[in-house]
């Protein structure tokens, strides 16, 4: 209904008893970073929630982890404006300057000079802030240094998500210290994810860059991939095999600021376990068990 809406919470949509959630906690995913899908210049916010439980309130771990940008030609499709990338650009700049004065008037000493409260320039100035992460969808080459441009002129901290040709700006990326979401491996690719390539996450890895692996949005029919054979595939073109098992487990827990909690197995963690009957890149093991919070038979 409108191309800025970062006041959305994930939360307030989220559906635990939704098959797909079932689907793939028998596939061994135990714990989900979800939110708005991209399309819109500021979509809403994501959360994380674990998959074995049957109300929001039960399952989540994060009610608010980033607000989702996204920069490029998808998002003249669905709304009047921004219709162009650079109005789309000057749009979202507009929106962060009206949220640094928002924060200003917010702090100001005298009460009857501060703002009445904002939801949505309340969003922004958590992402201004630090308190939330802008995760910002951007596959073409141009997309993405707009976001580094972005990220560079107000300081919020940011990851990159799909980044389809990645390839082509990986000094860039690394400089700037952004970690990626990387599109899933078998991404369809048309229109700005065109130039996808299964070699992504391998140049990724080589160039030092933090990513980790997703299973991807497709708006046209209610589906959801594979996340093991999304990285099965990027080990065959490349990605080291302890690399991808990292990029699955504690790396995405890093990057959302939960690997104190999720990631990997340590005393005071979560006792969240999946037991397979072979290697778990392989088309044919299965899920033997999957263990969430200590409790088994989930």
């Amino acid at each position: 209904s409108n191309a800025i809406q970062p006041e959305l919470r994930a939360l307030d949509a989220y559906n635990a008893r939704e098959d797909l959630v079932s689907f793939v906690l028998n596939k061994g995913v135990t714990t989900v970073h979800t939110g708005h899908g991209p399309g819109a210049l500021a979509s809403g916010q994501t959360m994380i929630a674990k998959t074995a439980y049957n109300t929001v309130e039960e399952a989540l771990v994060d009610s608010a982890t980033t607000v989702a940008f996204t920069l490029g030609s998808a998002v003249g499709q669905y709304f009047d404006k921004p219709g162009t990338r650079s109005k789309g650009v000057a749009m979202l700049r507009q929106k962060f300057i009206e949220a640094q004065e928002y924060m200003e008037k917010r702090s100001a000493d005298d009460p009857t000079k501060r703002p009445p409260k904002n939801l949505q320039m309340e969003a922004l100035a958590d992402v201004l802030s630090g308190e939330l992460t802008a995760m910002i969808t951007a596959h073409r080459s141009q997309d993405i240094m707009t976001a580094l441009r972005l990220k560079e002129e107000f300081g919020f901290d940011m990851i990159l998500d799909g980044a389809a040709e990645a390839y082509m700006v990986l000094d860039e990326i690394k400089e700037a210290g952004v970690p990626v979401f990387i599109h899933p491996t078998m991404i369809r690719t048309y229109g700005d994810s065109k130039n996808a390539s299964f070699t992504t996450a391998s140049k990724l890895a080589e160039a030092g860059i933090p990513f980790a692996f997703q299973s991807g949005f497709e708006n046209y029919v209610p589906k959801t991939r594979i996340i093991l054979f999304e990285a099965a595939v990027a080990t065959a073109y490349g990605l080291d095999r302890t690399e991808a098992l990292r990029a699955l487990t504690i790396q995405p827990a890093q990057l959302l600021g939960i690997s104190d909690r999720l990631g990997s197995l340590a005393e005071g963690k979560d006792a969240d376990l999946v037991l397979f009957d072979g290697d778990p890149f392989e088309y044919t093991t299965h899920v033997n068990e999957v263990i969430v919070d200590g409790k088994v038979g989930k």
